[in-house]
């Protein structure tokens, strides 16, 4: 079973889908990471060598199995050339 099926399979669970939104933020910049890495030609080595930290960590980023502080996040998005940007938006009523 390919991965799109078994997450619309999950997301039919309003438990599991409240949750998954939940995370959303955080796999947006996770995603947003990835992809401007990526355009960078930059591996995770090389990235985490210009942030002085290991491969590994990089990779736990990208895997979400670590949060980065806003400090790190600031710090990644500099030595991506990129403007960081954080945006509250109130709740649909």
């Amino acid at each position: 079973m390919e991965w799109k099926n078994i997450k619309k399979e999950l997301l039919n669970n309003p438990i599991v889908r409240e949750e998954y939104s939940k995370l959303q933020p955080e796999y947006e910049i996770i995603s947003k990471l990835i992809e401007i890495r990526l355009k960078k030609n930059l591996t995770q080595k090389e990235l985490a060598e210009l942030l002085g930290t290991k491969q590994s960590g990089i990779s736990r980023i990208e895997n979400g199995g670590y949060i980065p502080s806003m400090k790190l996040i600031r710090k990644i998005a500099e030595i991506l050339d990129c403007e960081l940007k954080i945006e509250l938006v109130p709740k649909s009523a």
